[in-house]
Formats: C-alpha cells, structure tokens, sequence
C-alpha cells in the first residue's frame, strides 16, 4: 500500500469513528486519496458524501450541513491550490457564526514549494485569523505513523466540535491512487469496537452573574438562539424581548420590537434602564443605538470575544441567576401594547400599498409555512423584512448567515440545511440567488434537497435603496454602483440548471407554492424596489405617530 493511500484511508476512518456523517468533496487530483477513502466509506454505509464541483458553494453546502446538525462536525475536502482560496468566505462565515466546520485541504509536498510546479501554492496560515491550522506530517512508508494520524483526526473534531473552524492541511505524495497492495509496516486499525483514538471530553468555563444590576427596567435584546432559562428568567422579571429572527420566539417575544426601535426616539414608558443582549445582535441599527445610550448593559455570551460593537458593555457572563428580582408590572404591558399598535400600523400601511413588496412577501411567508418549517433567511434586505414585520413563530426553525452577512453561499447553506435538517425553504433577494447560482449545481448521483427557494426578484441591490447611498442626492450615481440593474431571466436560469420555477404572481398563488416541498423549486416574486425607500420611511413614521397618516 502507498503511504498516501494508507494515511487517508487512517484519516476517514477515524473521521467516522468521531462522529462526523457528513462529508462535502470537491473533486481534484491532489485529494484523490481522501476522495477514493471517502467513496469507499459511503459505499460501506458509514457515511453521507455529498460532491460539488464549486469550492465555495461545497464550503457553504458543509456550513449548512454543520449548522443542520446543531453543534455537529461536517467536514469540507478539496484540492490543492487556489481551490482552497475558494472556501475562504464559507471559513469566515463558520468562524463569526460559531459553526463547526473541518476544512480538509489536500497539499503538495514542502520540495514542491516555490519550484513553479502546477497548482502549488502556499497554503499554511492561508485563511489567515479566520482558522488555526493542523498541518498532517507527510505520509512515509514506515511503523509509527498510524497512532500520530488518528490523535490528529482527533484533536481537529474536538477543535471543530467546540464551534470553531479548523483547516486541516495535507501533504500528499504521489502515487495518488490505491495500488491495491495491503502490505503496511504496522496494523492501520482504530481503537477496539469503532471508539475513537482519542476521547474528548467538553472544557466548559462557566461565569454567573445575579441580575441585580440590571433592575426591573430591563430590555432582553437576543441575536442567538434564546435559551430556555433567560426566557423563563424574562417572564419571571417582566422583561420584554426583542428577538432576530434566528434567535426563536420563547419568551415575551415582541412582535415588531425592531420596527418600535428603528422608528424615532421611544418615548419615556419604553426607555430601558438596562439591556441584556444575549449572543450576538447585530442585525438592526436601531438595536444598537439603543444599546449604545443605555447605561448599563449586560452580554450574555460563552464567547470570550462577548460581540460588543458599541463598546457599551458594562458586564459579560456565559450565565444569569435570577437573585432577588424586582418586578415592575407596567414595564411589560408598556411594551406590549406599543408593540400591539405597531402591528395595527403595519396591517394599515402594507394594506394600502400594492402585493408584492418585500415586507409583504416576508410577513405572508413566515405566516403561511406548514408547522415546524426550515427556513433560511438570505442577507440584506429579506432578513431585515422578516425582522421588522414578520410575527415570529415557535415553531419555525430559522437559519441565516448571520457571522459575515454576506451574501456569498446563500443557496448551497440552505441547500445543506434542507439536506440534513429536513424538508425547508429559503428566501432570498435575486443579486443572493444569482451570486450563488451554482449552488443549482448537483449532480445526478447526488442527494437532492426538499426546498422551496423565494426569489424576491427588485432586479438589483434593493438594500442600498435603504441605506444613505439610496437618498435624492445621490440619485445620479446610485443605479449604475448600487442598484446594479442585471435583467436577468431567473425562469432561463433555472431551466439551464434543471430546477422547477414558478413565476408567483399574486398573493394567493404565492401561498398556495408554500405547501411541504418535494424536491427543489424555486418560487419567484417579481417587485419593482423604485418606491422602497419611501414605504420603510412611511411606515416608521407611522410608528411613531401610532397612526398612518
């Protein structure tokens, strides 16, 4: 046997023996090895492989693998060269997100480097503060190796396990195929009855903090998921929540908390004393305008970087005790009947405008998904949509990439979310849908996802409509460097790629397309962007004022 046949063959066997199920393979010629070990590993029911031609939709489609599994290990292997440069933006989506994602890269050996041979480049610390690297020995025909393969197998799942990436880097050798020869130095066997070499057990750090810091004046900002026992703590206090999308709906969630905060200055009722935010919010500008003018502000994160933009954190603990609470009654039912005036107000105001815009499109979605629906939210404005007007829903489980928010990958995450998550749906703007086209891209031997995908087609950059860059003034510059107007034919696109499309036309075809998906379909709403600047504008004013005009 050659030594690069008998270390990858080692590498996916201990992958395995860790719990990793799901493994995403870009083909190659230098990752041979690892792609004949994994093929083998399939065939023998030991494992899911899923293969992309495209690197960075193959980093995404893991991402969403991992994200689907809930603190599960998917790992991502590709070639040599500037393949691996491709999975960069899915490694900086997992390192922000929190995800645990093995970027498995196949290397030419350390004499190759910086003779001019083909596609040899210098891949140590490739992906630079986004990951550390767990550089493998090359593979040599001798005893001793196979201990020092399967401790690494190890040490990376554990690495990846505990929510960061990690970029395993692998020197190989030709001959790159099996030769067929099972003579080794030494037994290449695991541990006795598929354990793993090496088991490793949690390190967790614990911090709690008693809430009397916080008082009964307390606003619950929540960017992550919300766990049990701060929303069963929020009830007992009376705190009222104000929840991203992903983040759930336990607890005294409010309805439309972004649009009350992105809507002028709160008046004296709602103004909190403290805030606690829980994970990372980051989604809403008015969210951390408020977080930055109040005075104390409590991070509750497992995350030593504690996300902290303002700079207005005042405490950080990975845990909250309720300690002696003090309960002020009227705090909640404030909030709560502002937050029943902002529905009245959104109903009134969406009810006057003409289907379909945005807003309208993420409120009948969240409304009309079968129960206990996947969803995945793309960046810029359909998150943001979902944000301000939707009514969250326990039900839902909902993703988005939230650590860079960008848009990169959108299809393959949600692709992958479906895969191992269940039947779900998706729903993204048309620059995110054709950015990662090739997410389109699978095979016929591949698995397929049950996934209903949302186009909100505004043909361009529909957020920047929103933004400074969107005002009169700059109304000469502002088509051609932000609006970027495509034409493209979605229907056309989708054809080329084999998916169903449906052009929806009206509300009520929209949310008859809503029912539990069986394959991939892609669903498109076609908007016109040029008066949406005016309807937030609106509807934040009539917010404030508790009235549309």
């Amino acid at each position: 046997m050659n030594p690069s046949t008998a270390q990858a063959l080692v590498f996916v066997d201990e992958l395995v023996r860790n719990g990793v199920r799901h493994v995403v393979l870009s083909p190659g010629s230098r990752n041979a090895p690892l792609s004949f070990a994994l093929h083998e590993a399939e065939v023998d029911g030991r494992l899911t492989l899923h293969v992309r031609v495209d690197e960075r939709g193959a980093g995404f489609l893991a991402l969403g693998l991992a994200k689907a599994k809930a603190g599960g290990v998917t790992a991502v292997v590709c070639t040599s060269g500037t393949a691996v440069a491709n999975l960069h933006p899915a490694v900086l989506e997992a390192r922000h997100s929190g995800t645990g994602l093995l970027v498995v890269t196949a290397d030419r050996p350390v004499e190759l480097y910086r003779t001019g041979a083909s596609q040899t480049v210098d891949q140590h610390g490739i992906f630079g503060a986004a990951t550390d690297t767990l550089h493998f020995p090359i593979a040599e025909r001798r005893a001793g190796q196979n201990a020092v393969w399967r401790s690494l197998v190890c040490r990376a799942v554990a690495t990846a396990r505990s929510g960061r990436p990690l970029h395993v880097n692998v020197p190989l050798r030709e001959p790159l195929v099996p030769d067929h020869d099972g003579d080794w130095p030494e037994a290449l066997d695991g541990r006795h009855f598929d354990v793993p070499w090496t088991r490793v057990e949690p390190r967790v750090t614990r911090s709690t903090s008693t809430v009397e810091h916080l008082g009964p004046r307390t606003l619950v900002v929540v960017g992550d998921s919300l766990v049990g026992e701060t929303a069963e703590l929020a009830w007992h206090a009376g705190w009222p929540i104000v929840a991203e999308p992903t983040a759930g709906s336990d607890g005294p969630v409010l309805r439309h908390g972004t649009l009350l905060l992105n809507s002028g200055e709160l008046p004296p009722e709602l103004r909190p004393s403290a805030v606690l935010v829980v994970g990372r919010a980051t989604l809403s500008r008015g969210v951390l305008k408020l977080i930055a003018r109040t005075p104390v502000v409590h991070v509750l994160t497992p995350d030593l970087d504690w996300p902290d933009p303002s700079f207005a954190a005042t405490h950080t603990s990975t845990e909250l005790s309720a300690g002696e609470l003090e309960v002020d009654p009227e705090w909640l039912a404030a909030w709560q009947d502002a937050d029943k005036m902002a529905s009245e107000v959104v109903d009134e105001v969406l009810g006057d405008v003409p289907w379909p815009t945005g807003l309208h499109v993420a409120r009948e979605l969240v409304a009309a998904l079968p129960w206990g629906s996947l969803l995945f939210l793309g960046s810029s404005n359909p998150v943001r949509d979902v944000d301000l007007v939707a009514h969250p829903r326990a039900d839902l489980v909902v993703h988005a990439n939230r650590g860079g928010a960008g848009i990169d990958g959108s299809l393959s995450t949600a692709i992958g979310l479906a895969l191992a998550g269940g039947p779900g749906f998706a729903l993204v703007g048309d620059l995110t849908f054709l950015h990662d086209l090739n997410g389109l891209l699978i095979g016929p031997d591949e698995l397929r996802p049950d996934l209903t995908i949302v186009v909100l087609n505004d043909d361009g950059g529909g957020i920047f409509s929103l933004l400074e860059q969107g005002s009169a003034e700059h109304a000469r510059s502002f088509e051609r460097v932000f609006g970027t107007p495509h034409g493209m034919d979605l229907a056309a696109l989708c054809a080329g790629y084999r998916v169903p499309h449906v052009l929806a036309e009206s509300a009520d075809q929209f949310r008859a397309e809503l029912a539990p998906p069986a394959g991939i379909k892609v669903v498109e709403i076609r908007a016109n962007r040029s008066g949406l600047r005016d309807l937030h504008t609106a509807l934040r004013r009539a917010v404030a004022t508790g009235s549309k005009e």
